[in-house]
């Protein structure tokens, strides 16, 4: 009686233990799991952040890309050099196990893959039944004959995880011997473990899905502007800055800034379309001032001027416009044209029409030139002498 109690006593006490055990392996797998999804998609940000910040050439976008990039790969270096913590190894128990049944998946080389069916009989004092499972261990060419249906094999497995289990190719003489004498009955198919945990395929998974959400996050804060087609009449996806004074005065003033591959303003069509969409946000196509410059254009008015002291809005040469842009930027000394500028504004003089300047600034300085209603080129100011004559 009191022995039966005792082995009572030592069966609940070591459940217990099996309990602990398991939860905090359920725990690792729980934290590896978060690990991964959080570096994988990580990544996948930074790398779509490089190619988007590429793509819209928005330095600010790369410099985070490449920035979380670097730090990933700081990470991955040290920890790779840190020493392993004082965690104590996975705990494995030596059993003997009978063989229901094994396969060899392949033999292309020395070390053959052979699936195995065991029935592991753990030692009484582990205070477990038998049970079975099913591994994938690589073997010996030479000593695949030692392994037979029926046969009793020498094998460790790991109380907290019973579904990890590996045959021991070389056991010591007293476990060899034990084997040689042992007589295994066959567990039933109910007592068959499998590892709870996702498979290396589920890993994979967990990883790629992980990545392309990082990705497509990125790409999502970034679709109004990568996904702005050239042909598009509304060329920017900001909304244009209007301000307007007393409605006595009645003065006004609309820019828009265009955005997304090929947004220069110098693309064919591209300035009229802007011109038009101004014009409909100002409600009046007589207007005081036009800037343009490479993505952005502002017209301001005046509703009080006279018409012979305001530009109509759609009688200007915007096709033109571009060769014009190119004539400063190629002959007026300016080697490497950082940017430029037209400003159409009311020629001076009654009847006179719209004066139209293309100033280019680079390293040497500013450069302009002047023309007319019709593109045709008045007056050209190269490097030194743009100054003159303002």
């Amino acid at each position: 009686m009191g022995t039966t109690g005792q082995r009572s006593a030592g069966q609940d006490a070591t459940d217990v233990d099996e309990r602990v055990v398991r939860g905090s392996s359920l725990i690792r797998r729980i934290f590896e799991a978060l690990r991964l999804t959080v570096l994988s998609g990580v990544t996948g940000a930074a790398i779509a952040a490089l190619v988007v910040g590429a793509i819209l050439e928005e330095l600010p976008v790369v410099l985070t890309g490449g920035g979380g990039l670097v730090l990933l790969i700081l990470i991955g270096v040290v920890a790779g050099r840190r020493s392993p913590g004082p965690g104590d190894p996975p705990v494995t128990r030596t059993a003997l196990a009978r063989i229901e049944d094994l396969r060899a998946t392949s033999g292309e080389t020395a070390d053959v893959p052979v699936r195995f069916r065991l029935t592991v009989a753990p030692e009484p004092e582990d205070g477990r039944p038998a049970y079975r499972v099913k591994i994938d261990q690589h073997i010996n060419l030479v000593d695949i004959p030692l392994y037979r249906p029926r046969g009793i094999a020498v094998v460790e497995y790991r109380p907290d995880e019973p579904w990890y289990v590996r045959i021991v190719t070389r056991p010591t003489p007293e476990w060899s011997r034990r084997a040689e004498k042992a007589e295994i009955d066959s567990a039933p198919e109910s007592t068959l473990v499998k590892n709870p945990g996702p498979s290396e395929g589920s890993w994979c998974m967990l990883v790629l899905f992980t990545f392309l959400a990082g990705a497509a996050l990125v790409v999502l804060l970034f679709r109004g502007e990568l996904f702005t087609s050239d042909d598009d009449t509304g060329p920017s996806s900001k909304q244009p800055s209007v301000t307007s004074s007393a409605s006595s005065s009645r003065t006004f003033t609309t820019s828009t800034t265009v955005s997304g591959p090929s947004s220069s303003l110098l693309v064919l069509g591209r300035m009229r379309e802007t011109a038009t969409d101004l014009e409909a946000r100002a409600g009046t196509s007589d207007v005081t001032a036009i800037v343009i410059e490479e993505r952005r254009m502002q017209i301001r008015g005046d509703s009080s001027r006279p018409a012979g002291e305001t530009v109509h809005v759609q009688t200007l040469p915007y096709e033109l416009f571009p060769a014009l842009v190119h004539e400063a930027r190629t002959t007026l000394g300016v080697r490497d044209p950082r940017s430029w500028r037209i400003d159409v504004t009311p020629g001076a003089g009654t009847g006179a029409g719209p004066r139209v300047r293309v100033t280019v600034t680079g390293e040497e300085g500013t450069a302009r030139l002047d023309a007319d209603a019709t593109a045709r080129i008045l007056d050209r100011r190269p490097v030194g002498e743009a100054a003159k004559g303002r």
